[in-house]
C-alpha cells in the first residue's frame, strides 16, 4: 500500500469503503434494505442529478404521467444505492453466498462460441449492477474486463487490486489497442459501451428515439478482430412480482447475428435496440443519472436545461 493513500485526504474515502465492506458481511436482504434507505436520502440530495434522471426517463417513457414519473425515478435512485452495494459485494463478498445469489440464462452461447474457436466480445450495458456482473461472469469463464479508471487514486487502487483477482486482465478503455490484442489472441473480454462520447469518431445514433452521442467502435472492432459479439446484461432480483428469485441475474443473449454488417450507422442502432429491450424489462435499474444526450447537437447548448424549457409539465420533484 503506497505511504501517500493515509493521508488525511482520503481518510473519508477509508470510512466509506470501511462502511460498504461492513455492509457485505450482513445478509443480501439486509444488504437491499440498506439500500432502499440510502436511494431515498440520495435522491433528495442530488437534486441537479435527479432532472437529469427525470428527463432522461420521460425521453424512454413518454406515456408517463407526472406521478408515475417521479414514482419510477424514486425507485431508479433506490437502485442506484443498492447497485453501489452491489460493486461491493463483487470486490469483497464470499465467493459461496454470491455463487448463491447467482441466477444465469444463456451461458450456452459463450460455450459454443468457444467451442467454435471464435473471438468473443461481451457486450454490455451500464445497469446499476454492471459490476458485480463482472465478477460473476468470471467465474465461469476466463475474461478480460475494460473498465474505466476511478478518479479518485486510491479507490482506482483498491478496486483495481480486487479486480485482477478476478479478471484474467483488466483493461483500460484509453487502452483499446490492448483490447483487440486481446481478443485477437483469442481471449474473451468484456465491456459495455453506452454512455454518452463526444471524441472524434462519435456519431449521433437514436436511444429511445433521441439521437445521442455515440461510440461506434464495437461494429469496428468486430470487423478488425472477426469476433462474435454476445450482448450481456446483469439485472438485480429482488423476489418481487411473478418472478421469486433474490440476488443476480446474469442474461446472456444470444450473438448478434451479421454484425458487423458494414453500416456502422445500422449496427450501433441494434445494439441500442437490444439494449432498450433489456431496459423497459427493468427500467428502474438502468443508470439514467447519466447525462446521456448532453452536447446532442450543439455544445454551447445544455440539453437538459432546454428540454426542461421545453416541456414545462416535466415536473422533477
Amino acid at each position: 500500500m503506497p505511504a501517500k493513500f493515509y493521508h488525511p485526504r482520503y481518510w473519508l474515502v477509508w470510512l466509506g469503503l470501511g462502511l460498504l465492506w461492513l455492509i457485505t458481511r450482513l445478509p443480501w436482504p439486509w444488504q437491499m434494505r440498506i439500500g432502499a434507505v440510502i436511494g431515498k436520502l440520495l435522491y433528495h440530495a442530488i437534486p441537479s442529478r435527479r432532472k437529469i434522471s427525470c428527463v432522461n426517463l420521460k425521453i424512454a417513457f413518454p406515456e408517463l404521467d407526472k406521478q408515475a414519473l417521479n414514482t419510477l425515478n424514486k425507485k431508479h435512485y433506490i437502485s442506484l444505492a443498492q447497485g453501489l452495494l452491489d460493486a461491493a459485494q463483487s470486490w469483497w463478498g464470499n465467493e459461496k453466498r454470491l455463487e448463491k445469489l447467482t441466477h444465469i440464462e444463456g451461458i450456452e452461447h459463450i460455450k459454443a462460441a468457444k467451442e467454435a474457436g471464435e473471438n468473443i466480445l461481451l457486450v454490455g450495458a451500464h445497469f446499476t449492477s454492471l459490476e458485480v456482473g463482472g465478477r460473476i461472469i468470471a467465474a465461469h469463464t476466463p475474461v478480460d474486463a475494460v473498465y474505466r479508471p476511478h478518479q479518485n487514486k486510491l479507490l482506482e487502487y483498491l478496486v483495481a487490486k480486487e479486480r485482477n483477482k478476478h479478471f484474467r486482465k483488466t483493461i483500460s478503455k484509453r487502452n483499446i489497442r490492448q483490447m483487440i490484442k486481446s481478443l485477437k489472441d483469442g481471449h474473451v473480454s468484456w465491456y459495455a459501451t453506452d454512455q454518452n462520447y463526444r471524441l472524434k469518431g462519435s456519431m449521433l445514433i437514436p436511444f429511445f428515439g433521441v439521437e445521442a452521442p455515440t461510440n461506434p467502435s464495437t461494429a469496428r472492432i468486430a470487423k478488425m478482430t472477426k469476433a462474435t459479439i454476445i450482448p450481456i446484461f446483469t439485472l438485480r432480483l429482488l423476489g418481487k412480482g411473478s418472478d421469486k428469485r433474490q440476488g443476480y441475474l446474469l442474461r446472456i443473449l444470444p450473438p448478434v447475428d451479421n454484425f458487423p454488417s458494414g453500416d456502422d450507422y445500422q449496427d450501433i442502432s441494434r445494439l441500442n435496440q437490444i439494449i432498450e429491450a433489456q431496459i423497459k424489462q427493468f427500467p428502474e435499474q438502468y443508470l439514467w443519472s447519466h447525462e446521456r444526450y448532453k452536447h446532442y447537437h450543439d455544445e454551447n447548448k445544455d440539453f437538459y436545461k432546454d428540454y426542461l424549457r421545453a416541456h414545462p409539465d416535466v415536473n422533477c420533484q
